[in-house]
């Protein structure tokens, strides 16, 4: 769904709208289970030089690989959103533009508008976190033999200590 400037400048537009797996493109490592729905508002802010407000709600289940073990890990995401877009200015001398304390959480645009789903995608990765686990008591992988701790007690004694570092140790 694309948001045109046009449109936008008659009137706000509601959305309600599901995007089936694929029709978003993820990172490789990240992917839709099911299908993803968002409801809301896009709006042309008046006395802006064309900047966009979207806001709504999004729901969808994405799962990626878990850091600790590597098995698939399974997150839902259910949160709302507040996107403001402004259309990007060129410069012809390339400086760098300062950006004040409110502009922070403003993305650009260029273009006749913006594209829901890119919205809706840089949503959903911010929504995701740092590290994604499988369960959070998630054990891991042992350091030693590469066993998932989760199925396996692999019955390494730690410290393990490598043989390739053994004559470091006699040196001091």
């Amino acid at each position: 769904m694309f948001f045109s400037i046009t449109e936008l400048e008659h009137h706000p537009i509601l959305f309600d709208v599901l995007y089936q797996p694929g029709e978003i493109a993820f990172p490789e490592d990240l992917r839709q289970i099911g299908s993803l729905a968002a409801q809301g508002r896009t709006e042309l802010l008046r006395n802006t030089l064309g900047e966009i407000r979207i806001r709504g709600h999004v729901k969808a289940v994405m799962e990626g690989v878990c850091d600790r073990c590597l098995e698939p890990a399974r997150l839902e995401i259910d949160s709302d959103f507040d996107l403001f877009y402004r259309p990007v200015v060129r410069t012809a001398n390339h400086a760098e533009i300062q950006l004040e304390d409110g502009e922070i959480d403003l993305a650009f645009y260029e273009g006749e508008g913006v594209e829901l789903a890119d919205a809706l995608r840089e949503q959903i990765l911010l929504s995701m976190p740092m590290q994604l686990f499988c369960r959070p008591d998630c054990k891991g992988l042992c350091p030693y033999c590469g066993a998932n701790r989760n199925q396996v007690n692999c019955g390494c004694r730690s410290p393990f200590i490598d043989p390739r570092w053994a004559s470091l140790r006699d040196l001091g």
